[in-house]
C-alpha cells in the first residue's frame, strides 16, 4: 500500500462513505430519516426509534412504544395486523398494498426491515390522491383501525368483525 502521507482520520474525514464503515467511526452517512408517502424510517442500519405514530386521516396520531409490540401477523390479502400489550391490548389493523415492497433505493420495507427492526417512526393513512401517485411503486396504506381491549373475548369479537382472517 502507498502512503501519501494522510492519517487514516484525514482520510475518514475527506471520504465521509468510509466512515460508517469503520468500527467505532460516527453513524453511517445513511443515518437520519427518509420517507416515503406511506411511512418514515431510521435510515441507520443500528438505529432503532422508541415508539411508532399512527397518523390518522382525521389528523389524530396514536404514539405506541416499541417495547410494547407483540406479534405482527401479514396476509397480502388482508393486511398487517400489529399487537401492542401495555396496560391494555391494542390491535393496529394496517390495510393497504405493497405493504411488503421496498422503498426506491433503500432496501427499508415497512414490515421486514422496518417494523421488524424497529426503525420504522410514524405509518400514515394516505389520500386517495396520494395512493393513486404511488401506485404500483410503492406501498400504500389505505387504512388504520386501531382497537382497545381489556378481555380477550373483546378482543376476538373485533377480529371476528374487522379482520377474520388473524384469528387463526
Amino acid at each position: 500500500m502507498l502512503d501519501n502521507g494522510t492519517s487514516h482520520q484525514s482520510r475518514l474525514k475527506a471520504n465521509p462513505h468510509l466512515a460508517g464503515k469503520i468500527a467505532g467511526g460516527p453513524n453511517p452517512p445513511d443515518g437520519g430519516e427518509g420517507a416515503c408517502a406511506a411511512f418514515g424510517f431510521l435510515r441507520g442500519i443500528r438505529d432503532r426509534a422508541d415508539a411508532i405514530e399512527f397518523r390518522l386521516t382525521s389528523g389524530n396520531s396514536v404514539w405506541f412504544p416499541y417495547n410494547w409490540l407483540g406479534t405482527v401477523k401479514f396476509d397480502p390479502s388482508a393486511g398487517l395486523l400489529l399487537k401492542f400489550s401495555g396496560d391494555l391490548i391494542y390491535l393496529v389493523l394496517i390495510r393497504g398494498s405493497n405493504l411488503d415492497r421496498p422503498v426506491e433505493d433503500t432496501g427499508i420495507d415497512l414490515i421486514r426491515a422496518g417494523l421488524q427492526r424497529h426503525r420504522v417512526t410514524w405509518v400514515r393513512e394516505m389520500s386517495e390522491e396520494d395512493i393513486r401517485k404511488t401506485g404500483e411503486k410503492g406501498p400504500t396504506i389505505d387504512s388504520i383501525e386501531i382497537g382497545e381491549f381489556e378481555s380477550h373475548t373483546a378482543l376476538r369479537e373485533w377480529l371476528e368483525q374487522n379482520a377474520r382472517t388473524f384469528l387463526t
